[in-house]
């Protein structure tokens, strides 16, 4: 198994997972890597410092503590971009699996809930920018938040 560092045009990156070096090439010449962040199908391999196994180490790492390396920064300093995406996908991710993705019936069944014609209940789903302003006019609290494509359909 190989595993490879990529990023997408935009500087998103993340992991992809191969059976070997072909594998990869041969998924990419056919057009099948995909940028989890933003679906871009331009795609490169990054250079990959060795691992290192410090089975004596014993600090904890914020990895370690459930957050990504680089998340926790000190005062005015820049968090690490990749860390801040990180926490968007797992955000996204949560959101994902505690809401019913009701579509383009989203705004209908916000006021349903909101009216309390429908069991209150965690929703998602697309609504264009005027049924938002209309929902927000009404006191429904509502807000856009883009979820990646390859966060949709479940993830390996």
């Amino acid at each position: 198994m190989r595993v490879f560092n990529l990023a997408c045009d935009n500087e998103h990156r993340f992991e992809g997972w191969f059976g070997s070096a072909e594998d990869y090439d041969s998924q990419l010449e056919r057009g099948l890597l995909e940028c989890p962040v933003c679906a871009s199908r331009t795609i490169r391999k990054l250079p990959a410092a060795p691992r290192l196994n410090l089975s004596g180490a014993t600090e904890k790492t914020p990895a370690a503590a459930g957050m990504p390396a680089g998340a926790v920064t000190q005062p005015g300093q820049q968090p690490d971009p990749r860390a801040v995406q990180a926490l968007f996908l797992r955000m996204a991710r949560a959101i994902v699996a505690n809401t019913e993705d009701v579509g383009e019936r989203f705004a209908e069944e916000a006021r349903k809930i909101h009216y309390r014609e429908a069991p209150e209940r965690g929703i998602r789903g697309t609504a264009s920018a005027e049924q938002t302003q209309e929902l927000a006019d009404e006191g429904i609290e509502v807000f856009t938040l883009p979820i990646p494509a390859g966060l949709k359909e479940p993830v390996q």
